[in-house]
């Protein structure tokens, strides 16, 4: 076992790794294929169900034209009901004083990584209006939505000469619980959850942009992580910059450290963040933290966000992202569910956990054993599943990514099936409570 032959400070660097996400998930999936898990049975007989319902809505949006699917990323959210990104990086290059491609670029990270920390479900009460489309806006699109115009109206750079100008640290420090509730047009009667925590998120990024100016440059800016990515990257013999995955998973995982509350898992003094231990594997645990699961959700999210505009701003070309795994959020998860991929053991969560027992839906911490299991199944099921649409329609990883199919089929299809068995809320089949910043 590899946990074993490591001291714990070794042991935490690696579960902060890509890789390790995984290798660890995989540990728990074995469990499920024994019949070993403490609150999920495994339903393996499902999984071509699920991957049909997934084709399904893949032809239905985008036909036999898999190469347009765009890939999972903020960008779709941010563009919700209508295109807002381009327009505005038009409105750039049109001013007087247009910036460079590359300043673009990092004016574009700046937006996205500050909209991905506002993502944390807002619950189902809340909602965005934009004026100016006359829209309205709920969940992940309503936050992007928002984002946009928090950004657009320099509210995360403090600078309203300037609004566009960048995300900066100062700007961020003066950032407050009622000047997030207003940006966000939160009231009594349009609630919004997690609300202290999303501020406190990008309060702790400004202390994070200032301490680590390796990664986030002299202005302490997210922008700044496209000079480093440069500084890490190499130029192949077309000419096209080359950039590992790694580098950038590396960036945001200790640059973004700083944000996470304290009360987080840590090991051999190492604050893991999104890492929580699962107590199927306490059985078989040789080493200090081997019972711990690393998911990295919101990183990951992050990451899938940031390759876009980098790619397609600057061409570059980003290399191991087959690492990458699929996300282990409610969605995806629920998808796994209500589809009978997965159930939950009848009794094996006590009855209150069910605040409304007529629903059937369980309410749990996100520390919570089960949680944590079905977040694990949720990462290897999606690879499970993406080889199974894969193969069903002839196509290689290279023509269907995984982002995409995560864009096209298994977030909406959560989302889809969610509505479907629950039209009153459109919610998931387990509620996470969330505090604004577990994604």
């Amino acid at each position: 076992m590899l946990a074993a032959t490591l001291t714990p400070e070794q042991t935490a660097a690696y579960l902060r790794t890509l890789p390790a996400i995984r290798e660890r998930c995989s540990r728990v999936h074995a469990l499920a294929q024994e019949g070993k898990l403490q609150y999920f049975d495994y339903h393996p007989e499902q999984e071509d169900a699920a991957a049909s319902f997934c084709i399904n809505i893949i032809k239905r949006d985008f036909g036999s034209n898999f190469a347009s699917i765009p890939p999972h990323g903020r960008w779709r959210h941010l563009d919700a009901g209508e295109p807002r990104v381009e327009p505005l990086v038009s409105e750039w290059k049109a001013s007087p004083t247009p910036p460079s491609t590359k300043e673009i670029c990092r004016r574009l990270v700046d937006l996205f990584l500050t909209s991905v920390l506002l993502d944390a479900g807002a619950g189902a009460s809340w909602s965005y209006h934009e004026a100016s489309s006359k829209q309205s806006f709920s969940r992940s699109e309503g936050l992007g939505v928002a984002s946009f115009a928090m950004f657009a109206q320099g509210f995360f750079s403090g600078n309203e000469a300037n609004p566009h100008q960048y995300t900066v640290a100062d700007g961020l420090a003066r950032v407050t619980v009622e000047r997030t509730a207003s940006a966000m047009q939160v009231s009594a009667s349009n609630p919004m959850v997690g609300l202290e925590g999303r501020t406190s998120l990008l309060q702790n990024l400004s202390t994070a942009l200032k301490a680590g100016p390796e990664f986030f440059g002299p202005d302490a800016r997210p922008g700044g992580l496209v000079d480093f990515l440069e500084s890490q990257s190499t130029v192949d013999t077309t000419g096209t910059r080359v950039v590992p995955v790694a580098a950038l998973w590396a960036a945001l995982m200790d640059g973004l450290g700083p944000i996470w509350p304290k009360t987080r898992a840590s090991l051999g003094g190492v604050s893991l963040g999104d890492v929580w231990p699962c107590d199927a594997l306490k059985p078989a645990a040789v080493a200090e933290g081997d019972e711990l699961v690393p998911f990295h959700k919101l990183t990951g999210w992050t990451t899938y966000s940031l390759l876009e505009p980098m790619e397609k701003i600057l061409g570059w070309k980003f290399e191991g992202v087959e690492d990458m795994t699929g996300l282990p959020e409610y969605r995806n998860g629920g998808l796994l569910v209500d589809l009978g991929v997965l159930t939950l053991k009848q009794g094996a969560l006590a009855p209150s956990f069910f605040p409304d027992p007529s629903s059937g839906i369980p309410r749990l911490l996100p520390s919570h054993p089960a949680i944590v299991e079905w977040r694990a199944m949720t990462v290897i099921e999606l690879d499970r599943i993406a080889d199974n649409i894969r193969s069903k329609l002839g196509l290689t990883r290279e023509q269907l990514t995984l982002a995409q199919i995560l864009e096209s089929a298994t977030w909406k299809g959560g989302r889809e099936i969610a509505k479907e068995k629950r039209p009153s809320t459109g919610g998931p089949p387990i509620d996470i409570e969330s505090d604004g910043t577990v994604f």
